[in-house]
């Protein structure tokens, strides 16, 4: 059985407590409970809230529930009688909003306060003491449909439909500003920085419950990029920041470079804010100007960490970072870690596990989408396939080539004593290695997908100069999710991966570059390493070959709970490919707790087909998606 409690103390990103017992916040996220907002409301006026539909669509009344603000907020007081006029008024503006972007147009909105409609309420009006009642009563009238739609202007040759604009079509608010945004995108992803929407008529006709619509475009001129302005700098080169970017003067301007240009800059670490957007008129040249706005994150950081798990003791690291060493994002980061602390209640501190490296980063070095990495590590550690003491340093380069696809190659040269079943009296290593790995990725969300796929192929050919193999370690991975209903709240996701060793024997390879299975981001319900061959004494031994399958029903029960049922498999071999080696199935439940920053997750599993040494179950903890 294997159980992970994660804890972190971060100096930038800090646990917060907030003053209200039933309050709590991580990362400046509120996770639950509602702090005591009260203390700084004068004269506090305390009321109630009553929405009815007619026609009691439940459909509707939660849509319109969602959107009053009299409604979310009747058990917080507001300022006065003054106060709560004023929220009213602006309520029902909102539901209002709500009716539109559901197509219904002659809806009609009454609020009345202690029994007095909103509208003959004098400015001046007072409710005494409270509690107030306030009621809501909403006709939502009927649903239009699009009738007439025209395009004008620049716009005249586009195909309304192209943009969702159907006769008959989906009416709603909401469906015609995204159309008229996406027109308006077309026309920029034609070189046109200054297209806009100059004119709009929409025309309700009660009477055959239509909406027609009329939108006058106005291109512009095809304009090349101007000067790109930075604002906001501090310790950050403007002059760099404006070369990451990556819009050359003169070019022709693309929205969607400048869609990437805002997510290069996110991607440096440096900024907590990052605003790109083009002038207001073209300059002299006949260029569009680029307006770059920053705001910077503090320059240094640290935190520190525990873990605890029943199988591994307790693991305890920290870190230090600096994001902007030089002026250009350069990054240096320090790490350190100890594990297995009381591991089997053995506290000899030759069989704890220590780790130490030291990270250098550096981009834009053969271009703004490019990254320069170095690392020394140094590693001590014991699992229970092997003993390793090993160092190293290595150095490459990564590239962003688009928003979906990057790779990265790098050379590193290892010394390594490893002690394990094939060399108890250990055996030294000096390996140059030259690792490659190629990712396509364009998954709708990272921490939680919904939809897309993750495709990453690595290759690293290696030579052992004190012992003379060569062998190169292969290896790819596929996953891919996809939602099964509109509201997006079932989804499945599938991981493959599989990998090999070519060129050596299993005994020649370092037993920390074979493959194992089994674990929490590996085969749940078994025990880190616990899949594959193993030693007399049932100790892992590790392979040349492995796949592992994996496959999850992600289900949102609430906005913040999910439940995941999921089943694992994964087989390790000796050989170069599997062969006859047999597949051991885990299955399982997860709960995750959605936060902001990702998903909190805790599964819990069995072996299916069990083997000796086997765990009967397992539980797991971790931040993210298991994949």
């Amino acid at each position: 059985m294997r159980f992970v409690l994660v804890m972190l103390v971060a100096g930038t990103a800090a646990l917060t407590h907030t003053p209200s017992a039933s309050a709590f916040e991580l990362f400046g996220f509120k996770l639950f409970g509602s702090k005591d907002e009260d203390e700084d409301i004068v004269d506090p006026l305390v009321f109630s809230a009553t929405l009815t539909v007619e026609g009691d669509d439940p459909e509707i009344k939660e849509t319109l529930e969602k959107a009053s603000a009299l409604v979310k907020d009747a058990e917080r007081p507001v300022s006065g009688s003054l106060g709560l006029l004023a929220k009213a008024r602006s309520d029902r503006e909102q539901l209002v909003a709500a009716l539109y972007a559901d197509a219904r147009y002659d809806g009609v909105v009454d609020i009345a306060i202690d029994g007095r409609s909103l509208d003959e309420l004098p400015p001046d009006a007072d409710f005494g003491a409270g509690p107030v009642a306030v009621t809501i009563a909403v006709d939502p009238g009927s649903v239009y449909t699009l009738g007439e739609i025209k395009l004008d202007g620049d716009a005249g040759g586009l195909m309304p439909a192209e943009f969702g604009l159907i006769p008959g079509g989906n009416a709603g608010s909401t469906a015609i500003l995204r159309a008229q945004a996406a027109i308006v995108r077309r026309l920029q992803e034609d070189g046109r920085p200054l297209a806009e929407v100059t004119d709009r008529a929409i025309v309700a006709d009660h009477d055959s419950v239509t909406l027609s619509v009329t939108l006058n475009v106005e291109a512009g001129p095809v304009a090349g990029y101007g000067p790109t302005i930075v604002k906001g700098t501090e310790t950050m080169d403007p002059g760099f920041t404006a070369y990451v970017t990556g819009l050359k003067e003169g070019k022709t301007y693309s929205l969607k470079e400048v869609d990437e240009a805002r997510d290069r800059l996110l991607a440096l670490g440096v900024f907590s804010s990052v605003n790109v957007k083009e002038g207001d008129a073209l300059d002299a040249n006949g260029q569009i100007p680029i307006e770059v706005e920053v705001s910077e994150r503090k320059l240094r950081y640290y935190g520190i960490g525990a873990t605890v798990s029943s199988t591994d003791g307790l693991g305890v690291e920290g870190y230090w970072g600096h994001r902007n060493l030089f002026g250009h994002a350069e990054t240096l980061r320090i790490e350190g870690a100890i594990g297995r602390v009381g591991d089997n209640n053995d506290y000899d501190v030759g069989k704890l596990d220590y780790s130490a490296s030291v990270l250098f980063e550096k981009p834009g070095v053969i271009g703004p989408d490019s990254k320069f990495f170095s690392r020394f590590t140094t590693v001590y550690e014991h699992p229970d396939a092997y003993d390793r003491f090993s160092t190293g340093i290595s150095a490459g380069v990564s590239y962003q080539f688009t928003r979906q696809r990057s790779g990265s190659v790098a050379a590193s040269l290892d010394y390594e004593d490893v002690d394990d079943f094939y060399h108890p009296d250990g055996q030294r290593h000096l390996i140059a290695s030259l690792p490659t790995q190629y990712v396509f990725d364009n998954r709708d969300d990272k921490l939680n997908p919904k939809k897309g796929f993750r495709a990453l192929a690595f290759a690293e050919p290696s030579h052992d100069f004190l012992t003379g193999a060569t062998f190169v370690k292969v290896r790819g991975e596929l996953s891919a999710y996809r939602a099964v209903d509109a509201a997006q709240r079932l989804v499945l996701a599938g991981r493959v991966a599989a990998g090999s060793i070519i060129g050596a024997s299993v005994e020649d390879i370092p037993a920390d570059r074979r493959f194992y299975a089994g674990g929490g981001g590996s085969v749940r319900g078994y025990q880190y390493q616990g899949i594959g061959p193993k030693d007399p004494e049932g100790k892992p031994t590790g392979g040349r070959s492995y796949m592992e399958l994996s496959g999850e029903l992600r289900i949102q029960v609430t906005e913040t709970i999910g439940i995941v049922p999921f089943v694992d498999a994964g087989n390790v071999s000796e050989d170069e490919f599997l062969g006859s080696a047999r597949f051991q199935v885990g299955a399982g439940v997860g709960v995750r707790y959605l936060t902001p920053f990702g998903p909190l997750r805790i599964d819990a599993a069995v072996p299916l087909n069990r083997q000796p040494g086997d765990p009967s179950f397992g539980i797991y903890a971790g931040v993210g998606q298991a994949f």
